[in-house]
């Protein structure tokens, strides 16, 4: 429904006056509450842009900036994924222990739309941040201007020295391919997510040094890099199926493009794992409910969500504390889906 203004038009948000104003929304919410770490010059542009447009603070909004103090924001890629559930499960049992409530943003793996939702931090003055980057390169050095602690989850952020958790990708990686190896699979073809991802390249690399320990050369012909998404598993063992000398095995680097890879075997007729077998990473409801049950790298996700909170708390109690990088362990979970190929 469209919010109307007095005049019946479309009430004017923060955002149309960071637009006109050319600056993001945390300065325009921090030049209309005055704050000083705005250049005078700059908030009385901000100021003069919201009376031409006639905006009015939502008094709701305000009334949650007071409390924002008790607010932790949650930003993950992907909602649609299990594993980011039970992270978030994690991060609000925590929380709510400890005083805070959750506020959730979905980016879709997208750095604009991350940006945005990094803008409305700062704007309602969030206590702390609990990030799934979207990219190596994700810039959070707005919040660290504004002294906004932050900790990264599943992901690294390149050239950033901050409080990380993240899994143990490389080990997790290794033991599924070897896992395939010795099972009597001999061709393993590794599904990768965007090489941008620091869980995709240690994943990857965890797979060629299985490759290569087995005394193998890593074909690149049976490597496909996608999107973590359940249509760019389908669609790249799909490509792997049509290669002259087809793979008899799929390293799948996460659950969901695990799943479209078990599709395109299954609309294809291929019998797994009598044909080709399949390891997955990381566990779903449904891994072990599929025909076959799916062979899979478990992440310890709930325990990453609380040790994330944990760490959260840590550095808003001490703003000086060393950084600290928590990496868990994977453990392989065997089922039917990899149990060696038909003699």
């Amino acid at each position: 429904m469209v919010e109307k203004g007095r005049a019946g038009s479309r009430r004017v948000r923060m955002r149309d006056v960071a637009t006109r104003a050319g600056v993001s929304a945390a300065t325009v919410s921090r030049a209309l509450n005055n704050r000083p770490t705005v250049d005078p010059q700059l908030a009385d542009r901000v100021r003069k842009v919201a009376a031409e447009l006639g905006y009015e603070p939502n008094r709701v909004a305000r009334s949650l900036r007071r409390q924002a103090g008790s607010v932790w924001a949650l930003i993950i890629s992907d909602i649609e994924n299990p594993f980011f559930t039970s992270v978030a499960r994690g991060v609000e049992e925590v929380a709510l222990h400890e005083g805070y409530s959750v506020v959730l943003c979905n980016t879709d793996e997208n750095i604009a739309r991350e940006r945005r939702y990094l803008d409305v931090v700062l704007a309602e003055q969030a206590a702390g941040v609990i990030i799934a980057p979207a990219s190596d390169r994700t810039d959070i050095s707005m919040l660290r201007d504004h002294d906004v602690p932050v900790v990264t989850i599943d992901r690294r952020i390149r050239d950033e020295d901050v409080d990380t958790v993240v899994v143990d990708n490389y080990t997790g990686a290794r033991l599924a391919t070897r896992h395939l190896l010795d099972a009597g699979y001999r061709r393993v073809a590794c599904i990768s997510g965007p090489s941008k991802l620091t869980t995709a390249a240690e994943r990857r690399k965890g797979y060629a040094a299985a490759v290569r320990a087995a005394g193998q050369e890593v074909d690149r012909r049976l490597v496909r890099e996608t999107d973590f998404r359940v249509e760019g598993g389908y669609v790249a063992a799909g490509e792997l199926l049509d290669l002259a000398e087809a793979p008899d095995a799929f390293f799948v680097a996460n659950n969901l493009m695990a799943a479209g890879a078990m599709r395109a075997l299954r609309e294809r007729g291929v019998d797994v794992p009598d044909a080709v077998g399949v390891v997955g990473f990381d566990d779903s409801p449904w891994a072990p409910l599929m025909a076959p049950a799916l062979t899979i790298v478990e992440q310890p996700t709930y325990l990453l969500g609380t040790e994330a909170a944990r760490l959260l708390q840590r550095r808003l109690a001490d703003r000086t504390a060393p950084v600290e990088a928590v990496t868990l362990p994977t453990e392989l979970r065997v089922r039917d889906s990899s149990r060696g190929p038909q003699p």
